[in-house]
């Protein structure tokens, strides 16, 4: 049976794929739909980089969030 961490590593992927799909998108739809599935998607895999335990991939999560979170401050400005 599957974990519930990798189906929650596999639903992270799936909203950072949404997310980059629709990235090009006009502003409202951005604001709306791309950067909250980004961010989502992030913390999805970050739990899971916390679950594997690997110091490279939770910083890297955690840069990613920071990241969409900021664009998506700068959008709503």
């Amino acid at each position: 049976m599957i974990s519930i961490y990798k189906i929650t590593a596999i639903i992270g992927l799936i909203f950072i794929i949404i997310g980059n799909i629709l990235i090009t998108r006009k502003r409202k739809i951005r604001r709306l739909y791309v950067y909250p599935s980004l961010i989502i998607g992030g913390i999805c895999l970050l739990i899971y980089s916390i679950y594997i335990n690997e110091v490279i991939f939770i910083i890297l999560q955690s840069v990613f969030i920071i990241a969409s979170i900021y664009g998506l401050i700068k959008l709503n400005e």
